[in-house]
C-alpha cells in the first residue's frame, strides 16, 4: 500500500484509540514504576481477557455488554487481589504477578482448545484490532477514561492500592478490547521507562512519545501493510531508545 491511498477515514478513529489510551497509561505507568509492580497490567490485562473468553465460552454476545462486565469483573477481582497479596507479601508480589498471568494465559488456552476460532481470539487478545474501532465505543471509552483521569490527578501519589487498583483494572479492561495487550503494556511502561530520569515535564514528555509513536506506527503499518499493533509497537520502542540516547546527560535539565 502506498502513501496515496491511506483512509484516513480508518485511520482517524484508530489515532484517537491511541490517544485515549495514551491519556491514561501514561501517568499509570509512572506509578506502576514507582510502586514497582511493571508486569501488573499484562496480569490485569490478561485476566480481562480471561473475563471475555469465558463470557464467549458460555454463549453470550461477542460485542455485547454482558461480555464488558464480564471482562470488568474478573479484572477488577484480580485487582483486588493483588491488593491483598501487594499487603500480605510485598517481598514476593512481583512473583505473585507472574503467577497469576500465567495462570490466565493458561485458562484461557483451555477455554480457547476446543473453539474452531480460538487462534483468532487469542490474536484480538494479544495485537488486538485497533484500526476497526467504531466511533460509539471511542465515546463510551473517552468517558470512562475522563472519569478514570480525574481520579487519577486528584489522587497522584496519594492513591491507596485498592483506589490504585480499582482504576487500573478499569483502565486496563476498556484499552485491552480497545487495543489489545500488547500495545497495553508497551503505552504503560515504554514512556514512563523512557522519561524515567526527567525532573520536569515528565508527563509531557511521556505523552509525546505515546502520541508521536500511534500516529508514526500507524502511517507505518498502512503504507507497508503490515498489523497495526505490533508496528506501533515497534515504532513508539524505537522512539524511546532514540529519546533515551538523545537525553542522556541531560535529564536534569528537562
Amino acid at each position: 500500500m502506498n502513501i496515496p491511498t491511506i483512509d484516513l477515514s480508518i485511520l482517524w478513529p484508530a489515532f484517537l484509540a491511541g490517544l485515549l489510551v495514551t491519556a491514561t497509561h501514561v501517568p499509570l505507568g509512572v506509578q506502576v514504576l514507582k510502586r514497582g509492580i511493571v508486569f501488573i497490567d499484562l496480569a490485569i490485562a490478561q485476566i480481562a481477557g480471561l473475563g471475555v473468553i469465558l463470557a464467549d465460552w458460555v454463549g453470550l454476545e461477542p460485542q455485547g455488554w454482558a461480555v464488558q462486565a464480564c471482562a470488568l469483573l474478573a479484572a477488577l477481582a484480580g485487582a483486588l487481589l493483588l491488593t491483598w497479596t501487594e499487603k500480605r507479601w510485598p517481598d514476593v508480589q512481583e512473583a505473585v504477578i507472574g503467577v497469576s498471568f500465567v495462570l490466565a494465559a493458561s485458562a484461557a488456552l483451555v477455554l480457547l482448545a476446543s473453539n474452531p476460532h480460538g487462534g483468532e481470539h487469542l490474536k484480538d487478545l494479544l495485537v488486538g484490532q485497533i484500526l476497526w474501532v467504531t466511533w460509539t465505543r471511542l465515546a463510551l471509552v473517552a468517558l470512562l477514561y475522563s472519569v478514570l483521569l480525574a481520579i487519577l490527578l486528584l489522587q497522584g501519589d496519594r492513591a491507596n492500592r485498592i483506589v490504585f487498583y480499582v482504576v487500573f483494572a478499569c483502565a486496563v479492561t476498556a484499552s485491552v478490547q480497545l487495543v489489545g495487550l500488547y500495545l497495553v503494556f508497551t503505552t504503560l511502561i515504554v514512556p514512563a521507562l523512557a522519561t524515567r530520569r526527567m525532573v520536569r515535564h515528565r508527563l509531557a514528555m511521556g505523552y509525546a512519545l505515546g502520541i508521536v509513536g500511534y500516529a508514526v506506527g500507524l502511517v507505518v503499518s498502512t503504507v507497508t501493510d503490515l498489523p497495526s499493533g505490533p508496528a506501533i509497537v515497534c515504532v513508539m520502542t524505537a522512539l524511546a531508545i532514540v529519546f533515551g540516547f538523545a537525553a542522556k546527560g541531560r535529564w536534569t535539565a528537562c
